[in-house]
């Protein structure tokens, strides 16, 4: 009769092990959730009354270093090494990352993409919104992976070593393309120019394709330990590919670098020479054509009041 209400000790004890299971693996996705948009909400409302946008890339970052270490703090002795792994890449990135973009804006005194928003609450919200969007979404895979740490599923896999590969080809490609082109801004008599050294020379989006490498080479990292459901978190590589390819990076840039030097004859053989993003490789779908010099009429007298070119709109790179 107790087996059949279910009440047999061994199944007892089976559910009992069980909830606490299920529980903290919601509350992971929870807690970073609340934390997420939470920092957000703080960043936005101080940085509203300030009227300063200099630290929305220092919450962005911040976000995704405090997410790490809350999974750090709450799981501590429980994580696998596939997670101390993951922790360990986010925090690398991030750190790296958030302290670049924190010294660039305050050494070149701002950032032009806020410009038009940052006195005005409402729309300022949008962008702090979609940063918390950015973070979730970009983090998904590692958080899935972070909520398995006590239902098994973790153990390391030979494709870790490559995603691991694939993380740090993509990092060491973002960081020094950062590097190379911050130095090239900040050299005297360079002011106006485009940059065609370095790693340059190969992509005109180096720092981008570093970007999307590094976070394919973390959802490699994941992939072995996803199950069912969870694969959705491909959507993580995905939306960070498309939001720099298609949306708020390569077409921003193009556009404005085209206005600014698309009358320079030197511009405009480097831009059929380098390709767009991947090095060595020319993607005709996100190449953007450069009009004929007979089109571009006052072309060069307009790019004088043309803002310098983005160097990393809407996704903190």
């Amino acid at each position: 009769r107790r087996a059949f209400f279910g009440n047999h000790p061994s199944r007892s004890r089976h559910d009992g092990r069980k909830r606490p299971r299920e529980v903290k693996m919601r509350s992971l996705l929870l807690s970073a959730a609340v934390l997420d948009f939470g920092l957000q909400l703080v960043g936005w409302a101080i940085c509203s009354v300030a009227k300063t946008e200099k630290f929305y890339d220092m919450f962005g970052s911040a976000t995704f270093i405090s997410i790490m270490v809350l999974a750090l703090v709450t799981r501590g002795a429980a994580l696998s090494a596939k997670q101390l792994l993951l922790c360990a890449v986010v925090l690398l990135w991030a750190l790296r990352l958030g302290s670049f973009l924190v010294v660039r804006v305050f050494k070149t005194g701002g950032d032009r993409r806020f410009d038009a928003v940052k006195t005005s609450p409402g729309k300022f919200a949008v962008y702090w919104f979609l940063q918390s969007v950015w973070v979730y979404v970009t983090l998904l895979p590692t958080l899935f992976v972070l909520n398995a740490s006590l239902g098994g599923g973790t153990a390391l896999a030979w494709s870790d070593s490559l995603g691991l590969s694939v993380f740090l080809l993509g990092f060491g490609m973002e960081t020094i393309a950062d590097l190379q082109k911050f130095k090239f801004k900040m050299a005297a008599g360079n002011e106006g120019r485009f940059i065609s050294s370095g790693l340059w020379r190969f992509s005109r989006h180096p720092n981008y394709f570093g970007e999307m490498l590094l976070w394919w080479g973390v959802y490699v990292i994941c992939v072995p330990s996803l199950h069912g459901a969870q694969h959705l978190a491909c959507l993580s590589p995905l939306f960070v590919t498309s939001l720099l390819a298609f949306v708020s990076g390569i077409p921003i840039l193009e556009r404005q670098a085209d206005k600014k030097w698309g009358t320079q004859q030197a511009y405009r053989d480097y831009k059929a020479k380098v390709p767009v993003l991947i090095p060595f490789l020319h993607t005709p779908g996100l190449e953007s054509p450069t009009a004929p010099l007979e089109e571009t009429g006052d072309m060069e007298a307009q790019a004088g009041a043309v803002a310098e070119p983005l160097e990393e709109p809407l996704n903190q790179q």
